[in-house]
């Protein structure tokens, strides 16, 4: 175990009817599902099961029972200490008579706060080109863009859609058989010269297209061979993507746009608006980084696997929203927990420096929040969530200390920057 003066070991002993008790109901339980001949099961008695398997069979689950109670004296006996990870418990010793825990608790380390005023770290300025303006105004037209049935032949950026199968010496791919596919002209979505091919073609028509896998294909047996693809164009399509007028502003439905200059205007603001924030977000990484540099605090593992912990939970969330569940990506990238544990380790030993300069500011400066400072936020957060008081509260968990902190750091960002 890594060394730290804010690790400690606190050690918890459960003896006498409380371990007879737990025993007891180990014991039910493991008799329950006992195969001891001359007996049904459940229904030897225990001296008769502990002599077929002994009593060290009962330790793990009566451990389990016990451990709650541990847990909670443990507590009591940190009570005026200041906890600041999740208590790491193990075995000491456990017999018939007894069995103590011991729990590894870590206290809040000390911190020599060093420079935190007058850093003379600069925010950066933002600006919007016009290119930006544009190529963010075509993004949006392409999320209107609809597909056309057309007449004509098919030309680059034309979707065609087609049936093909593809033939090596006469015999047809495994795998190389499609029906009414929709394929952009120009994507590189199938192999070199295959989408040329196809450019002139009408609907209705057929034709066989002469093409090379490439060197490089992934599958060993197809790589660099020549194939023949029967294929017919049962459709062809453009892509029309709208113009600047009347229809496209109705269907972006955005109050007080309706000409370009609007739109123009409200793009800009947008962009500016997202680029003040990122801008903001590095001024305030700048300048915990300034101060950490003369900051003194030896940070404990323990703290910083809290925080890996918590890290690891947050991907999996947002790979849920996506439809993957975290034992998926394991899959996917070969990985495991531990693995993706040890990616975070430098930014969550880094969250917590920071957090803990924060603090040690906010202790410093005396930094508080009134009870109408922290009414007022909840009434903020509700508008911006669209949720009501309570429901805001009841997503804290009825506990106000994470907006009254998030407070605190607000005004100690304050004292940093000098406003």
């Amino acid at each position: 175990m890594e060394e730290n003066k804010n690790l400690k070991e606190i050690v918890i002993k459960i003896e006498g009817e409380k371990w007879e008790n737990a025993l007891d109901k180990a014991f039910k339980k493991a008799n329950a599902k006992a195969n001891i001949h001359g007996f049904r099961k459940g229904k030897a008695p225990k001296s008769v099961y502990i002599k077929n398997y002994g009593i060290e069979s009962l330790y793990m689950d009566a451990s389990n029972y016990c451990a709650e109670d541990a847990y909670q004296k443990m507590l009591e006996e940190c009570k005026d200490l200041d906890l600041v990870a999740q208590p790491i418990l193990d075995i000491k010793s456990i017999d018939e008579k007894y069995i103590e825990y011991v729990f590894t608790i870590t206290t809040k380390p000390e911190v020599k706060l060093g420079k935190y005023k007058g850093l003379g770290v600069k925010k950066e300025s933002v600006s919007v080109s016009k290119e930006e303006i544009e190529e963010a105004i075509n993004h949006m037209r392409e999320h209107y863009k609809e597909n056309i049935v057309k007449d004509g032949k098919i030309e680059k950026g034309d979707i065609a859609i087609i049936d093909f199968e593809g033939f090596k010496d006469g015999v047809a791919l495994d795998g190389g058989k499609g029906e009414n596919y929709p394929l952009e002209i120009g994507s590189n979505t199938f192999i070199p010269g295959f989408e040329d091919q196809l450019i002139g073609m009408s609907a209705g028509e057929e034709k066989e297209i002469n093409v090379t896998f490439p060197s490089d294909y992934p599958a060993e047996s197809l790589k660099g061979v020549p194939v023949v693809f029967k294929v017919k164009v049962n459709e062809v399509k453009e892509v029309k993507i709208p113009e600047l007028d009347k229809e496209f502003f109705e269907d972006l439905d955005m109050d007080g746009i309706d000409t370009k200059e609007a739109l123009e205007a409200q793009v800009k603001e947008n962009i500016k608006t997202g680029k003040e924030a990122q801008a903001e977000d590095k001024y305030i990484d700048d300048l915990l980084a300034e101060i950490a540099k003369t900051t003194e605090v030896d940070v404990p593992y323990t703290m910083i696997n809290d925080e890996e912990e918590r890290m690891v939970d947050q991907f999996s969330q947002q790979l849920k929203m996506q439809g993957i569940s975290i034992d998926q990506f394991y899959k996917y990238t070969n990985s495991n927990k531990d693995a993706l544990k040890k990616q975070y380790k430098d930014e969550a030993k880094k969250r917590i420096k920071n957090r803990l300069i924060l603090e040690e500011i906010i202790k410093k400066e005396n930094i508080s929040v009134t009870d109408e400072e922290i009414d007022k936020k909840i009434d903020e957060l509700a508008v911006k969530y669209n949720m009501t008081k309570d429901e805001v509260k009841k997503e804290y968990g009825n506990n106000l200390d994470y907006i009254k902190f998030d407070l605190q750091v607000n005004k100690a960002f304050e004292v940093i920057k000098g406003e």
